[in-house]
């Protein structure tokens, strides 16, 4: 059976074109970047092409990127590299549709004395400007926000919630995980101070991340050793995995217009195939979203269950995000946005790659129709209702 893979924000392939470009780093240029010699010399070159190739999707500069682990490290060296420059500001603020990492990031602050605030978001999953213009005050270190939900897509208002900051002194720190592969970002056309990108988003390999840093932030080192990258992250550089970052991000450029484009496509079909399914609803922005996201809600029925029936017809889909689905726990996302706890059980997210075909999507809206109808004739309150 030929598996449909519709869970893209939880995990992508490298491309093929990628893999190629990293083999030789493993085995054949397999020297220390910080070595002077030859076999130092053309990795310390990769990295460095590799640098531009990541600077050049966000329309940044290449002396403003740093590269990490990944993504998780990146968002833990943005909002707390940045405070020991802040010390007067005791206050960081963080949207309620934010990813885990950068939840437990600021939770972890308040162990140091510091506050923590969450910008509260409309029924589409949109953060309240007016609410963000009371909250942000001179007593603000940092606001982090997503570009755009990781789980129902929404697109934020960057270049507004990162003037607010400015305005009040704050920095800003910017989540670009989900959207750098889907959406064009221009970081100082937004006035972006930080932003976190992930390598494996980008069909590249896991493991590696960057942080970009606009010109003039004070940040330092969470993790200390030899000083590689510009003394911001220690440890000799994971030269294949830098490599594949690069290639990833600028292949995602070249392809900027055309893949998503595709993507959209597919997904309006299947949020068209899953809404037409009674009691059926689309969570998030129905205009102003990520290409490839269709968070959909179905009453009267838990998302484990149709997500477990539909890896039975070999359809992979998630419930939130991979940090998040072992707790079992009903998304803050949904929540944050008014969803019932039990909506939001209900709820399941289609994310689409673009390697996804027409025949992928057929196949989804073929089948759910008979989960969901199964599922509905076991339910005691579906029954109730009728």
């Amino acid at each position: 059976m030929d598996r449909v893979y519709l869970d893209a924000a939880t995990s992508l392939p490298v491309r093929r074109e990628v893999l190629e470009e990293m083999l030789p780093f493993f085995t054949e240029h397999f020297g220390n970047p910080s070595s002077i010699h030859e076999l130092g010399r053309i990795p310390r070159e990769a990295v460095e092409r590799s640098r531009g190739h990541v600077a050049s999707l966000i329309s940044a500069d290449p002396s403003e990127i740093v590269f990490t682990s990944g993504a998780t490290e990146s968002i833990n060296l943005a909002m707390r590299g940045v405070l020991p420059f802040l010390k007067e500001r005791r206050k960081v603020i963080i949207s309620s549709v934010d990813h885990m990492s950068v939840r437990a990031t600021a939770s972890a602050l308040t162990s140091g004395g510091y506050v923590v605030e969450y910008l509260p978001v409309d029924d589409v999953g949109r953060i309240d400007i007016g609410a963000a213009e009371r909250m942000i005050d001179e007593e603000t270190a940092v606001v982090s926000f997503p570009f755009a939900s990781s789980e129902v897509g929404t697109v934020q208002p960057a270049g507004e919630l990162a003037s607010l900051a400015h305005s009040a002194g704050a920095l800003s720190h910017v989540d670009l995980t989900m959207s750098a592969l889907q959406m064009p970002v221009d970081v100082g056309e937004c006035g972006i101070d930080m932003a976190t990108l992930s390598s494996p988003d980008l069909m590249g390999p896991k493991g590696v991340g960057a942080l970009f840093i606009r010109k003039g932030v004070k940040i330092t080192s969470l993790i200390k050793g030899g000083g590689q990258e510009r003394n911001l992250r220690s440890g000799s550089e994971n030269v294949p995995g830098i490599v594949g970052m690069g290639a990833a991000a600028r292949i995602a450029g070249e392809r900027m217009e055309e893949d998503p484009a595709r993507m959209r496509v597919l997904r309006d079909r299947l949020i068209e195939g899953l809404t037409s399914i009674p009691e059926s609803y689309l969570n998030g922005d129905p205009e102003n979203r990520l290409p490839n996201n269709a968070n959909v809600r179905f009453s009267y029925i838990e998302g484990e269950s149709m997500l477990l029936m539909l890896d039975l017809n070999g359809i992979s889909v998630s419930t939130g995000s991979a940090c998040a689905q072992k707790t079992l726990e009903a998304s803050k996302t949904l929540l944050a946005m008014g969803l019932k706890h039990e909506e939001a059980h209900g709820s399941l997210i289609f994310t689409l790659n673009p390697m996804n075909t027409e025949h992928d999507i057929e196949k989804v809206i073929e089948v759910m129709p008979g989960i969901v109808s199964e599922l509905r004739a076991m339910s005691p309150i579906y029954n109730m209702k009728e």
